[in-house]
Protein backbone atom coordinates (compact mmCIF):
# COMPACT_ATOMS: atom_id res chain seq x y z
CA UNK A 1 0.00 0.00 0.00
CA UNK A 2 2.42 2.78 -1.02
CA UNK A 3 1.66 6.11 -0.38
CA UNK A 4 2.31 9.76 -2.35
CA UNK A 5 1.34 12.24 -0.07
CA UNK A 6 1.12 11.87 3.39
CA UNK A 7 -0.14 14.15 6.01
CA UNK A 8 1.46 15.39 9.15
CA UNK A 9 -0.64 14.24 12.21
CA UNK A 10 -2.63 17.15 13.83
CA UNK A 11 -2.16 17.85 17.43
CA UNK A 12 -6.04 16.68 18.17
CA UNK A 13 -5.64 13.92 16.26
CA UNK A 14 -2.37 12.54 18.26
CA UNK A 15 -4.09 13.15 20.94
CA UNK A 16 -6.46 10.33 20.03
CA UNK A 17 -3.71 8.29 19.06
CA UNK A 18 -2.14 8.50 22.70
CA UNK A 19 -5.12 7.78 24.33
CA UNK A 20 -5.41 4.49 22.84
CA UNK A 21 -2.25 4.01 24.53
CA UNK A 22 -4.28 5.48 28.13
CA UNK A 23 -6.62 2.55 27.00
CA UNK A 24 -4.12 -0.30 26.67
CA UNK A 25 -1.96 1.13 29.71
CA UNK A 26 -4.74 1.43 31.92
CA UNK A 27 -6.54 -1.96 30.69
CA UNK A 28 -3.25 -3.78 31.34
CA UNK A 29 -2.58 -2.37 34.57
CA UNK A 30 -4.26 -4.62 36.24
CA UNK A 31 -3.01 -8.04 34.83
CA UNK A 32 0.65 -6.67 35.11
CA UNK A 33 1.02 -5.50 38.31
CA UNK A 34 -1.80 -6.81 40.61
CA UNK A 35 -1.99 -10.54 40.01
CA UNK A 36 0.24 -11.64 42.79
CA UNK A 37 -1.60 -8.88 45.04
CA UNK A 38 -5.15 -10.36 44.63
CA UNK A 39 -3.44 -14.30 44.18
CA UNK A 40 -0.41 -14.09 46.48
CA UNK A 41 -1.67 -11.07 48.74
CA UNK A 42 0.63 -9.13 51.02
CA UNK A 43 0.48 -9.74 54.79
CA UNK A 44 -0.10 -7.02 57.44
CA UNK A 45 1.12 -7.43 60.94
CA UNK A 46 -2.67 -7.94 63.11
CA UNK A 47 -4.38 -8.69 59.79
CA UNK A 48 -3.01 -11.58 57.79
CA UNK A 49 -3.81 -11.32 54.09
CA UNK A 50 -5.83 -8.79 52.14
CA UNK A 51 -8.23 -11.34 50.08
CA UNK A 52 -8.90 -15.11 50.54
CA UNK A 53 -7.70 -18.40 49.19
CA UNK A 54 -8.27 -18.99 45.40
CA UNK A 55 -5.76 -20.76 44.09
CA UNK A 56 -2.83 -22.91 45.88
CA UNK A 57 -0.06 -20.82 47.65
CA UNK A 58 2.53 -23.60 48.49
CA UNK A 59 5.71 -24.38 46.04
CA UNK A 60 5.64 -26.10 43.18
CA UNK A 61 8.44 -28.46 42.16
CA UNK A 62 10.10 -26.95 46.07
CA UNK A 63 10.83 -23.62 43.94
CA UNK A 64 7.92 -22.12 41.89
CA UNK A 65 4.25 -21.16 42.45
CA UNK A 66 1.16 -21.80 40.82
CA UNK A 67 0.50 -17.61 40.05
CA UNK A 68 4.20 -17.84 38.74
CA UNK A 69 4.20 -20.82 36.44
CA UNK A 70 0.81 -18.98 34.94
CA UNK A 71 1.78 -16.04 34.55
CA UNK A 72 5.05 -16.61 33.07
CA UNK A 73 3.77 -19.37 30.60
CA UNK A 74 0.94 -16.48 29.72
CA UNK A 75 4.22 -13.99 29.22
CA UNK A 76 5.73 -16.72 26.97
CA UNK A 77 2.83 -17.09 24.77
CA UNK A 78 2.58 -13.53 24.26
CA UNK A 79 6.39 -13.38 23.44
CA UNK A 80 5.71 -16.17 20.92
CA UNK A 81 2.75 -14.05 19.35
CA UNK A 82 4.16 -11.37 19.16
CA UNK A 83 6.55 -11.83 15.80
CA UNK A 84 3.48 -13.27 14.20
CA UNK A 85 0.81 -10.75 15.01
CA UNK A 86 3.63 -8.18 13.86
CA UNK A 87 4.82 -10.03 10.65
CA UNK A 88 0.47 -10.42 10.01
CA UNK A 89 0.49 -6.59 10.21
CA UNK A 90 3.42 -5.79 7.89
CA UNK A 91 2.05 -8.16 5.31
CA UNK A 92 -2.09 -6.77 5.59
CA UNK A 93 -3.34 -5.04 2.62
CA UNK A 94 -6.93 -3.91 4.42
CA UNK A 95 -8.30 -1.19 3.30
CA UNK A 96 -9.59 -0.45 6.42
CA UNK A 97 -6.32 0.64 7.35
CA UNK A 98 -3.17 -2.20 8.15
CA UNK A 99 -2.68 -1.67 11.55
CA UNK A 100 -6.26 -0.47 12.44
CA UNK A 101 -7.75 -3.44 11.73
CA UNK A 102 -5.97 -5.32 14.17
CA UNK A 103 -6.73 -2.37 17.14
CA UNK A 104 -10.62 -2.48 16.13
CA UNK A 105 -10.43 -6.43 16.34
CA UNK A 106 -8.95 -6.14 19.47
CA UNK A 107 -9.88 -3.06 22.05
CA UNK A 108 -13.04 -4.93 23.42
CA UNK A 109 -11.64 -8.81 24.11
CA UNK A 110 -8.51 -7.11 25.55
CA UNK A 111 -10.63 -5.09 28.24
CA UNK A 112 -12.79 -8.40 29.17
CA UNK A 113 -10.58 -11.31 29.44
CA UNK A 114 -8.41 -8.81 31.76
CA UNK A 115 -11.27 -8.53 33.96
CA UNK A 116 -12.44 -12.02 33.94
CA UNK A 117 -8.85 -12.76 34.85
CA UNK A 118 -9.95 -11.15 38.66
CA UNK A 119 -13.22 -13.01 38.47
CA UNK A 120 -12.38 -16.95 39.93
CA UNK A 121 -15.37 -18.66 39.54
CA UNK A 122 -15.01 -21.63 42.62
CA UNK A 123 -14.36 -21.58 46.43
CA UNK A 124 -10.97 -21.48 46.69
CA UNK A 125 -11.02 -23.09 50.19
CA UNK A 126 -11.35 -26.51 48.64
CA UNK A 127 -8.41 -28.52 46.45
CA UNK A 128 -11.20 -28.95 43.78
CA UNK A 129 -11.70 -25.16 43.97
CA UNK A 130 -8.41 -24.40 44.12
CA UNK A 131 -7.94 -26.52 40.67
CA UNK A 132 -10.51 -24.83 38.83
CA UNK A 133 -9.51 -21.57 39.36
CA UNK A 134 -6.41 -22.41 38.55
CA UNK A 135 -7.50 -23.87 34.91
CA UNK A 136 -10.08 -20.54 34.94
CA UNK A 137 -7.10 -18.22 35.25
CA UNK A 138 -4.42 -20.26 32.95
CA UNK A 139 -7.54 -19.90 30.37
CA UNK A 140 -8.48 -16.06 30.66
CA UNK A 141 -4.54 -15.46 30.68
CA UNK A 142 -3.82 -16.92 27.88
CA UNK A 143 -6.87 -15.38 25.82
CA UNK A 144 -5.86 -11.87 27.28
CA UNK A 145 -2.36 -12.00 26.16
CA UNK A 146 -3.42 -12.68 22.27
CA UNK A 147 -5.80 -9.50 22.13
CA UNK A 148 -3.12 -7.45 24.12
CA UNK A 149 -0.65 -8.41 21.54
CA UNK A 150 -3.02 -8.20 18.54
CA UNK A 151 -3.74 -4.36 19.90
CA UNK A 152 -0.28 -2.90 21.25
CA UNK A 153 2.08 -4.18 18.56
CA UNK A 154 0.08 -2.93 15.40
CA UNK A 155 -0.14 0.15 17.82
CA UNK A 156 3.51 0.86 18.44
CA UNK A 157 4.21 0.39 15.07
CA UNK A 158 2.18 3.12 14.06
CA UNK A 159 5.02 5.69 15.67
CA UNK A 160 7.32 5.29 12.57
CA UNK A 161 4.54 5.42 10.33
CA UNK A 162 3.11 8.17 11.84
CA UNK A 163 6.17 10.20 12.47
CA UNK A 164 7.85 11.49 9.09
CA UNK A 165 11.31 12.50 10.93
CA UNK A 166 13.18 11.58 14.27
CA UNK A 167 12.13 14.75 16.02
CA UNK A 168 8.65 13.85 15.05
CA UNK A 169 8.60 10.08 16.02
CA UNK A 170 10.11 11.16 19.17
CA UNK A 171 7.39 13.57 19.95
CA UNK A 172 4.81 10.91 19.31
CA UNK A 173 6.81 8.88 21.30
CA UNK A 174 6.91 11.28 24.02
CA UNK A 175 3.02 12.01 23.87
CA UNK A 176 2.58 8.57 24.20
CA UNK A 177 4.81 8.21 27.24
CA UNK A 178 2.44 10.73 28.85
CA UNK A 179 -0.67 9.15 28.57
CA UNK A 180 0.81 5.57 29.10
CA UNK A 181 2.15 7.00 32.80
CA UNK A 182 -1.36 8.99 33.07
CA UNK A 183 -3.03 5.11 32.64
CA UNK A 184 -0.27 3.82 35.10
CA UNK A 185 -0.96 5.69 37.88
CA UNK A 186 -4.65 5.42 37.89
CA UNK A 187 -4.44 1.91 37.58
CA UNK A 188 -2.79 2.22 40.49
CA UNK A 189 -5.62 4.04 42.45
CA UNK A 190 -7.52 1.00 42.53
CA UNK A 191 -5.69 0.07 45.95
CA UNK A 192 -6.88 3.44 47.66
CA UNK A 193 -10.30 3.26 45.59
CA UNK A 194 -11.47 -0.11 46.80
CA UNK A 195 -12.29 0.81 50.59
CA UNK A 196 -14.25 3.57 48.83
CA UNK A 197 -16.34 1.33 46.36
CA UNK A 198 -16.93 -1.38 49.90
CA UNK A 199 -18.64 1.53 51.22
CA UNK A 200 -20.72 2.71 48.62
CA UNK A 201 -22.07 -0.82 47.68
CA UNK A 202 -21.35 -2.51 50.68
CA UNK A 203 -19.03 -5.01 49.76
CA UNK A 204 -16.40 -7.03 51.00
CA UNK A 205 -12.44 -6.12 49.74
CA UNK A 206 -12.47 -8.42 47.26
CA UNK A 207 -15.61 -7.44 45.24
CA UNK A 208 -14.88 -3.58 46.03
CA UNK A 209 -11.34 -4.86 44.13
CA UNK A 210 -13.16 -6.41 41.21
CA UNK A 211 -16.02 -3.14 40.66
CA UNK A 212 -12.86 -0.44 40.63
CA UNK A 213 -10.89 -3.29 38.06
CA UNK A 214 -14.16 -3.20 35.78
CA UNK A 215 -14.45 0.31 35.98
CA UNK A 216 -11.05 0.85 34.70
CA UNK A 217 -11.73 -1.99 32.14
CA UNK A 218 -14.14 0.25 30.69
CA UNK A 219 -13.01 3.16 30.28
CA UNK A 220 -10.01 1.22 28.30
CA UNK A 221 -12.33 -0.34 25.89
CA UNK A 222 -13.46 3.12 25.13
CA UNK A 223 -10.14 4.44 25.04
CA UNK A 224 -8.63 1.65 22.73
CA UNK A 225 -10.88 2.57 20.59
CA UNK A 226 -10.40 6.03 19.77
CA UNK A 227 -7.59 5.58 17.24
CA UNK A 228 -10.19 3.16 14.94
CA UNK A 229 -12.30 6.17 15.07
CA UNK A 230 -9.67 8.78 14.07
CA UNK A 231 -6.48 7.53 12.88
CA UNK A 232 -6.85 7.64 8.69
CA UNK A 233 -3.39 5.31 7.56
CA UNK A 234 -4.26 6.31 4.08
CA UNK A 235 -3.92 10.22 5.05
CA UNK A 236 -1.19 9.89 7.90
CA UNK A 237 0.79 6.90 7.71
CA UNK A 238 3.28 6.34 5.74
CA UNK A 239 2.70 2.20 5.21
CA UNK A 240 4.57 -0.23 3.00
CA UNK A 241 3.15 -4.11 3.00
CA UNK A 242 5.97 -6.36 3.81
CA UNK A 243 6.33 -9.44 1.63
CA UNK A 244 8.50 -11.47 3.82
CA UNK A 245 7.72 -14.15 5.89
CA UNK A 246 7.84 -13.82 10.08
CA UNK A 247 10.73 -16.37 10.28
CA UNK A 248 12.47 -14.40 7.34
CA UNK A 249 11.58 -11.03 9.24
CA UNK A 250 12.67 -11.99 12.27
CA UNK A 251 16.02 -12.87 10.98
CA UNK A 252 16.62 -9.55 9.60
CA UNK A 253 15.86 -7.51 12.05
CA UNK A 254 18.43 -9.36 14.48
CA UNK A 255 21.30 -8.93 11.75
CA UNK A 256 20.76 -4.63 12.78
CA UNK A 257 23.70 -5.03 15.28
CA UNK A 258 22.36 -1.90 17.03
CA UNK A 259 18.81 -3.44 17.56
CA UNK A 260 20.01 -6.58 18.58
CA UNK A 261 22.10 -4.66 21.86
CA UNK A 262 19.36 -2.45 22.52
CA UNK A 263 16.89 -5.63 22.90
CA UNK A 264 19.43 -8.26 24.94
CA UNK A 265 19.64 -4.86 27.08
CA UNK A 266 15.57 -3.88 27.35
CA UNK A 267 14.90 -7.82 29.06
CA UNK A 268 16.72 -7.27 32.07
CA UNK A 269 15.10 -3.69 32.25
CA UNK A 270 11.84 -5.34 32.26
CA UNK A 271 12.61 -8.04 34.74
CA UNK A 272 13.58 -5.10 37.03
CA UNK A 273 10.86 -2.94 35.99
CA UNK A 274 8.14 -5.92 36.73
CA UNK A 275 9.79 -6.37 40.59
CA UNK A 276 8.99 -3.00 41.51
CA UNK A 277 5.21 -3.04 39.84
CA UNK A 278 4.71 -6.19 41.39
CA UNK A 279 6.08 -5.79 44.62
CA UNK A 280 5.45 -1.66 45.58
CA UNK A 281 2.93 -3.29 48.14
CA UNK A 282 4.86 -5.50 49.76
CA UNK A 283 7.94 -2.86 49.77
CA UNK A 284 5.26 -0.13 52.02
CA UNK A 285 2.91 -2.54 53.63
CA UNK A 286 5.72 -5.41 54.56
CA UNK A 287 8.91 -3.88 54.81
CA UNK A 288 7.60 -0.29 56.21
CA UNK A 289 5.11 -1.50 57.62
CA UNK A 290 2.49 1.36 55.97
CA UNK A 291 -1.07 1.33 55.21
CA UNK A 292 -2.24 -0.62 52.23
CA UNK A 293 -3.79 2.43 51.09
CA UNK A 294 -0.59 4.20 50.93
CA UNK A 295 0.95 2.59 47.32
CA UNK A 296 -1.71 4.02 45.31
CA UNK A 297 -0.87 7.70 46.48
CA UNK A 298 2.92 6.76 45.81
CA UNK A 299 2.01 5.93 42.23
CA UNK A 300 0.34 8.87 41.38
CA UNK A 301 3.51 10.93 42.60
CA UNK A 302 5.45 9.03 40.42
CA UNK A 303 3.28 10.00 37.75
CA UNK A 304 3.00 13.85 38.75
CA UNK A 305 6.62 13.72 38.83
CA UNK A 306 7.20 11.69 35.38
CA UNK A 307 5.07 13.37 33.41
CA UNK A 308 7.56 16.84 34.63
CA UNK A 309 10.39 15.01 33.42
CA UNK A 310 9.03 14.00 30.04
CA UNK A 311 9.60 18.02 28.11
CA UNK A 312 13.13 18.19 30.03
CA UNK A 313 13.87 14.32 28.67
CA UNK A 314 12.88 15.18 25.30
CA UNK A 315 15.00 18.64 24.88
CA UNK A 316 17.93 16.49 26.81
CA UNK A 317 17.28 13.92 24.31
CA UNK A 318 17.43 15.99 21.30
CA UNK A 319 20.79 17.67 22.39
CA UNK A 320 22.79 14.91 24.20
CA UNK A 321 21.28 11.97 22.35
CA UNK A 322 19.54 9.03 23.34
CA UNK A 323 22.07 6.67 24.18
CA UNK A 324 23.60 8.56 27.15
CA UNK A 325 20.63 9.92 29.04
CA UNK A 326 19.29 5.85 28.56
CA UNK A 327 22.52 5.30 30.17
CA UNK A 328 22.07 7.17 32.85
CA UNK A 329 18.60 5.94 33.57
CA UNK A 330 19.80 2.16 34.19
CA UNK A 331 22.56 3.46 36.99
CA UNK A 332 20.07 5.57 38.76
CA UNK A 333 17.36 2.74 38.55
CA UNK A 334 19.64 0.27 40.62
CA UNK A 335 20.27 2.79 42.99
CA UNK A 336 16.53 2.98 43.36
CA UNK A 337 16.66 -0.62 44.06
CA UNK A 338 19.40 -0.65 46.48
CA UNK A 339 17.89 1.50 48.89
CA UNK A 340 14.29 -0.58 48.58
CA UNK A 341 16.63 -3.69 49.97
CA UNK A 342 17.04 -1.78 53.14
CA UNK A 343 13.99 -0.34 53.30
CA UNK A 344 12.82 -0.31 57.02
CA UNK A 345 16.67 0.16 58.06
CA UNK A 346 17.51 3.72 56.72
CA UNK A 347 18.14 6.31 59.95
CA UNK A 348 14.81 8.20 58.38
CA UNK A 349 11.05 7.60 59.25
CA UNK A 350 9.85 4.65 57.24
CA UNK A 351 7.62 7.04 55.47
CA UNK A 352 10.46 9.22 54.15
CA UNK A 353 11.75 5.85 53.05
CA UNK A 354 9.20 5.32 50.67
CA UNK A 355 8.95 9.05 49.21
CA UNK A 356 12.68 9.03 48.50
CA UNK A 357 12.16 5.85 46.48
CA UNK A 358 9.39 6.97 44.63
CA UNK A 359 11.29 10.75 43.59
CA UNK A 360 13.96 8.94 42.65
CA UNK A 361 12.57 6.16 40.69
CA UNK A 362 10.09 8.92 38.67
CA UNK A 363 13.29 10.11 36.89
CA UNK A 364 14.28 6.47 35.14
CA UNK A 365 10.90 5.38 34.45
CA UNK A 366 10.17 8.15 32.84
CA UNK A 367 13.32 7.98 30.74
CA UNK A 368 12.64 4.57 30.00
CA UNK A 369 8.80 5.63 28.90
CA UNK A 370 10.00 7.56 26.29
CA UNK A 371 13.47 6.89 24.90
CA UNK A 372 13.24 3.27 23.47
CA UNK A 373 10.00 3.47 21.50
CA UNK A 374 11.76 6.46 19.61
CA UNK A 375 14.87 4.31 19.41
CA UNK A 376 12.91 1.43 17.64
CA UNK A 377 11.03 3.78 15.50
CA UNK A 378 14.37 5.48 14.49
CA UNK A 379 16.17 1.67 14.09
CA UNK A 380 13.00 0.44 11.99
CA UNK A 381 13.12 3.63 9.78
CA UNK A 382 16.90 3.92 8.94
CA UNK A 383 16.20 -0.50 7.76
CA UNK A 384 13.63 0.38 5.46
CA UNK A 385 15.29 3.35 3.82
CA UNK A 386 18.94 1.28 3.57
CA UNK A 387 16.91 -2.14 2.67
CA UNK A 388 13.58 -1.25 0.95
CA UNK A 389 12.09 -3.38 3.06
CA UNK A 390 9.52 -1.51 5.48
CA UNK A 391 8.57 -3.74 8.56
CA UNK A 392 8.05 -1.55 11.41
CA UNK A 393 5.81 -4.18 13.07
CA UNK A 394 8.58 -7.10 13.20
CA UNK A 395 10.72 -4.51 14.68
CA UNK A 396 8.69 -3.99 17.59
CA UNK A 397 7.50 -7.57 17.55
CA UNK A 398 10.38 -8.54 17.91
CA UNK A 399 11.02 -5.91 20.66
CA UNK A 400 8.25 -7.12 22.64
CA UNK A 401 9.09 -10.50 22.33
CA UNK A 402 12.52 -9.91 24.35
CA UNK A 403 10.60 -7.67 26.49
CA UNK A 404 8.11 -10.38 27.20
CA UNK A 405 10.55 -12.64 28.13
CA UNK A 406 12.31 -10.29 30.44
CA UNK A 407 8.50 -10.12 31.77
CA UNK A 408 8.08 -13.33 32.22
CA UNK A 409 10.97 -14.17 33.79
CA UNK A 410 9.72 -11.52 36.32
CA UNK A 411 6.97 -12.71 36.91
CA UNK A 412 8.26 -16.35 37.49
CA UNK A 413 10.98 -15.05 39.96
CA UNK A 414 9.15 -12.72 41.72
CA UNK A 415 6.43 -15.30 43.73
CA UNK A 416 9.35 -17.54 43.98
CA UNK A 417 11.30 -15.11 46.17
CA UNK A 418 7.98 -14.60 48.65
CA UNK A 419 8.43 -17.83 49.23
CA UNK A 420 11.38 -17.17 51.24
CA UNK A 421 9.88 -14.78 53.40
CA UNK A 422 6.88 -12.26 52.59
CA UNK A 423 5.63 -11.52 56.46
CA UNK A 424 6.82 -8.82 58.87
CA UNK A 425 8.68 -11.68 60.82
CA UNK A 426 10.17 -12.76 57.83
CA UNK A 427 10.89 -10.40 55.04
CA UNK A 428 13.71 -11.64 53.15
CA UNK A 429 12.31 -12.79 50.13
CA UNK A 430 10.89 -9.13 49.49
CA UNK A 431 14.29 -7.91 50.46
CA UNK A 432 15.94 -10.84 48.18
CA UNK A 433 13.70 -9.17 44.87
CA UNK A 434 15.07 -6.19 45.50
CA UNK A 435 18.34 -6.71 45.77
CA UNK A 436 17.93 -9.43 42.17
CA UNK A 437 16.59 -5.89 40.17
CA UNK A 438 19.97 -4.15 41.43
CA UNK A 439 22.14 -7.00 39.52
CA UNK A 440 19.64 -6.74 36.41
CA UNK A 441 19.47 -3.01 36.03
CA UNK A 442 23.38 -3.10 36.12
CA UNK A 443 23.44 -6.36 33.30
CA UNK A 444 21.17 -4.10 31.05
CA UNK A 445 23.33 -1.04 31.33
CA UNK A 446 26.33 -3.11 30.54
CA UNK A 447 24.22 -4.69 27.73
CA UNK A 448 23.19 -1.04 26.44
CA UNK A 449 26.73 0.21 26.31
CA UNK A 450 27.61 -2.04 23.72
Amino acid sequence: MEQTTIQKLPRWRLLMFALGQFGWSLGSWSVGNALNYFYMPPEKAGTGALFPTFIFQGAVLGIATIIGLINAGGRVWDAITDPIIANMSDRSRSKFGKRRIFLAISAIPTALFAFLVFFPIANGSTPQGMTINAIWLAVTMFLYYIFITMYCTPYNSLIAELGHSPDERLNIATAISITWALGFAIGNQAYSLTPVVQGIFHVDQTRGFQIVLGIFELIAALCMLLPVLFIDEKKYAETHASTEGVIESVKSTFKNVNFRWFVFSDLPYWVALNFIQMGITYYIITLLGLDESLPSFLMLILFVLSFVFYVPINIVAKKLGKKPVLTAAFAIFAFVFLLTFFFGWLPIPNTAQAYLVIILASLPIAIFGILPNAIIADIADAHGIETGNYQAGIFYGARTFMMKIGISLANLLFPSFLLLGKSPENPWGIRLSALAAVGFCILGMLLFLK
